[in-house]
């Protein structure tokens, strides 16, 4: 599965801002990383962080759009929104990935993003030949030095104690001294995914989502406020073969 495309937004109009807002949040392979009102934060922003995808406003006050595609000089696929055609031409000649003509509808947007997706595939370059990740993972036991070696594909879920984690699945529970926090970022993001601010799970293990819970193992557990869009565009991503 690819990785999300991060959005930078730029539009001095609050409303038009907060309207690409809901249109990225409902396209699966794309995640809004910052919206701007101002072009100069966005340039400032745009030179500081890596950006999958730039979908800039031309009219705007302090600077127009064209101006900051000279200035800045973005390496990411750029989609320019406006209400005036007569931008279409000069906008071509920087190479932008589409030009979109307010109001335009999500099946137009949802168009554009994907001709920006191909488009920055295209450029990116090969991933690095990185060894396989192993199957399994050491977990700390009960005792100094002590270690159980566990199978990725035997954890059903996850649970957080406080300090400790238990790990729940085809070998029963197991509990180990180390923070739910600090193990996410050791398992493989394409098959777990933290639900909750107690919970990851095992996504090759999961029976239904269903709203805001799903059932894993046969056991529901609850997806947080907080992890719900996430991992709701992850399971659309995976649904789609993204």
């Amino acid at each position: 599965m690819s990785s999300l495309l991060k959005c930078l937004a730029v539009d001095d109009e609050p409303h038009a801002l907060e309207l690409l807002g809901l249109y990225i949040e409902k396209t699966p392979f794309l995640e809004l990383a910052k919206a701007a009102t101002s072009p100069l934060e966005a340039m400032e922003w745009l030179q500081q962080h890596e950006v999958g995808l730039l979908f800039l406003d031309i009219q705007m006050d302090e600077l127009t759009g064209l101006q900051l595609l000279e200035v800045a000089e973005p390496k990411c696929p750029v989609i320019l929104t406006t209400a005036y055609s007569e931008y279409a031409l000069e906008s071509y000649e920087h190479q932008v990935s589409d030009y979109l003509l307010k109001p335009f509808s999500f099946e137009r947007f949802l168009k554009a993003a994907n001709r920006a997706r191909a488009r920055h595939r295209a450029v990116s370059p090969p991933p690095p030949d990185n060894p396989p990740q192993p199957g399994y993972i050491f977990i700390k036991g009960d005792a100094k030095h002590k270690y159980h070696r566990l199978h990725l594909g035997s954890i059903h879920y996850i649970e957080g104690l406080r300090n400790y984690v238990r790990f729940i699945g085809e070998d029963g529970r197991i509990v180990s001294l180390q923070n739910l926090g600090a193990l996410e970022e050791e398992l493989p993001g394409q098959q777990f995914a933290r639900i909750h601010k107690s919970y990851i799970v095992n996504l090759r293990h999961v029976q239904e989502v269903d709203g805001n819970s799903l059932l894993v193992a046969g056991r529901r557990l609850p997806i947080g406020g907080s992890y719900r869009a996430a991992f709701h565009r992850l399971i659309e991503a995976y649904r789609l073969g993204l």
